[in-house]
């Protein structure tokens, strides 16, 4: 049996195929880095058109490496959300074309699943019940996860998003985006006493994030320096991604001691953070489990992979073209 997965709900043109018996079979990743970074963020539109470019000849690029035809797959997976409307549709439109073409089913897959579920792609994965820290450019979540399909929400950024502010935070620095990689790169030349930033929202109960009024204390702090050094840089980047990563730690911290469980799953773009997995690897009373660097970023192979757990359960969709750009995960249907 073999799925393959199209992700475009950003950035990012992933395409995978995975197969029941021999795993990721062709997994192939376009970024657009290179088009959004001298506006400091993404574009919409101009999203939605590079998919439109990359998609197809990627769908047979990923059939070529992986040695199989249109004939041999069985399903078609896709990103139906959440993520930026444009960018969603395209990535839709050419799964149920193909889905048509090909006569197979094709699945909408939810995208913060799918990189939930990258965290389980290894050798030894996490066993349900456990606690997931989903944290990307535009979610920071904390979900308890009983079964596949089974999320209880327990708390999410009010504002911006881990992901978000350093992307904002990257920019008020002068660094390039996206944002996260750079804050990293700067910040192992910082000074982790020069500054110290405040843990947003940990002194009051609740598993909620801010990370909005951290973003104007960075920027109170450059507009302080009357001259902004390098070192200044590597300073208030070191301070902020200290602020993030612990806020972060105490948060899962009550998590975990709330539902009462002992494994926690990070997934998501700023689960690549070094930084962030030595924390967590450092603290007690609990497993901790990622992605492999390969899977925390936007990718097919997540997607491919979900649709293939949740094709074997039943699923599969209308061709009708919808699209979710904003989608609570606790809605979907238990596997």
């Amino acid at each position: 049996m073999k799925v393959i997965g199209i992700e475009t709900s950003c950035d990012e043109t992933g395409v995978a195929i995975y197969d029941a018996k021999d795993g990721l079979i062709a997994d192939l990743l376009y970024s657009q880095i290179g088009i959004h970074q001298k506006f400091g963020g993404v574009v919409p539109e101009m999203a939605s058109r590079d998919h439109i470019r990359k998609t197809l000849p990627m769908v047979s690029q990923a059939l070529a490496i992986a040695g199989c035809t249109k004939d041999d797959i069985d399903a078609i997976a896709y990103t139906a959300g959440p993520g930026l409307v444009g960018a969603l549709l395209v990535g839709a439109s050419i799964a149920k074309s193909l889905a048509m073409a090909w006569q197979v089913p094709a699945l909408g897959i939810h995208h913060m699943e799918g990189h939930l579920l990258a965290a389980t792609m290894t050798l030894e994965p996490p066993q349900y019940p456990f606690v997931a820290l989903l944290v990307s450019g535009g979610h920071t979540q904390l979900m308890e996860c009983t079964a596949h399909g089974q999320y209880v929400l327990l708390g999410e950024s009010v504002d911006d998003a881990a992901g978000e502010a350093f992307d904002k935070v990257a920019k008020m620095l002068g660094l390039g985006y996206p944002g996260g990689p750079e804050i990293a790169r700067v910040a192992e030349q910082g000074d982790h006493k020069r500054f110290t930033f405040p843990r947003p929202m940990t002194r009051k109960p609740g598993l909620n994030f801010s990370f909005s009024g951290l973003k104007t204390y960075v920027m109170n702090t450059v507009n302080d320096i009357d001259v902004v050094s390098e070192q200044d840089i590597a300073d208030i980047a070191c301070a902020f991604q200290d602020a993030v990563v612990d806020t972060i730690r105490i948060k899962c911290g009550r998590a975990l001691k709330q539902t009462g469980l002992n494994q926690l799953v990070i997934a998501g773009g700023v689960s690549a953070n070094t930084q962030l997995r030595e924390v967590l690897d450092r603290e007690d009373g609990f497993h901790l489990y990622y992605p492999a660097q390969s899977l925390c970023t936007d990718n097919g192979a997540m997607i491919a992979y979900a649709g293939y757990l949740r094709f074997i359960k039943g699923q599969a969709d209308t061709l009708d073209i919808k699209v979710h750009p904003r989608w609570p995960m606790d809605e979907l249907e238990a596997m």
